[in-house]
């Protein structure tokens, strides 16, 4: 047998060195790949919870009585989603994007109403609109409220040197204002300490009552 010519080998030797390149940029590749998987389930981690509080607020029943947006509960979240310690991360990451607030219950229960930022806007405004033609003095502290303290303070209650504080960024707060936003149910006191005020869903408290004793109470049930 002849002896293979030099260029053959050169030929060979070139081919075998880009199929090895070729097999190193494939792994590199599906290295890559993977780790934009894992990073997209990373950003994907609140689905579940997303998920659940969509379909919550798709079946919240349609009262005739009451004035009120879709609201879930945070026990029905740990009913519908097997990972509570998620919810609760869930539940702050969506509240520090400004997509949803928690609101404390004064039923006693130990027990938050979720509402989305949108619906909640809505409620404001549909609360205005009703103190409105009950006065038209002072009304103006809504729309501060919207615009500097509901942005900016996104915990479950505030203390009055702070909310007033807020407030002045639209205007000359007085003591009348204040009490606007209390009669308006958008804010309570705290029974134990006068100088904090709970944020709050106005009607919250009768349709939670309705609901309990009957009207939509499946919402409101395990699945």
């Amino acid at each position: 047998m002849g002896k293979i010519p030099l260029n053959s080998k050169g030929k060979k030797r070139r081919r075998e060195k880009e199929e090895e390149e070729e097999a190193e940029e494939n792994e590199a590749e599906d290295k890559r790949s993977n780790h934009e998987t894992s990073s997209l389930e990373n950003n994907l981690t609140f689905s579940d919870t997303l998920i659940a509080l969509r379909i919550m607020h798709a079946q919240f029943p349609k009262l005739e009585k009451v004035s009120i947006q879709p609201f879930i509960l945070r026990s029905q979240l740990y009913s519908s989603v097997n990972d509570r310690t998620q919810v609760d991360r869930d539940l702050e990451s969506l509240k520090k994007e400004k997509v949803l607030r928690a609101f404390k219950l004064n039923t006693g229960q130990d027990d938050d109403a979720i509402m989305f930022m949108e619906d909640y806007l809505n409620q404001i405004k549909s609360v205005e609109k009703r103190m409105k033609e009950k006065t038209k003095d002072e009304t103006a502290v809504f729309d501060w409220f919207k615009s500097y303290v509901i942005v900016s303070k996104l915990d479950p209650s505030i203390e009055h040197q702070e909310l007033c504080s807020l407030l002045s960024l639209g205007g000359k707060v007085k003591d009348e204002h204040v009490s606007l936003l209390i009669n308006a149910g958008l804010l309570t006191r705290q029974l134990i300490d006068p100088n904090m005020y709970w944020f709050a869903i106005p009607n919250i408290g009768s349709v939670l009552k309705g609901l309990s004793q009957g009207e939509g109470a499946h919402v409101f049930s395990k699945p």
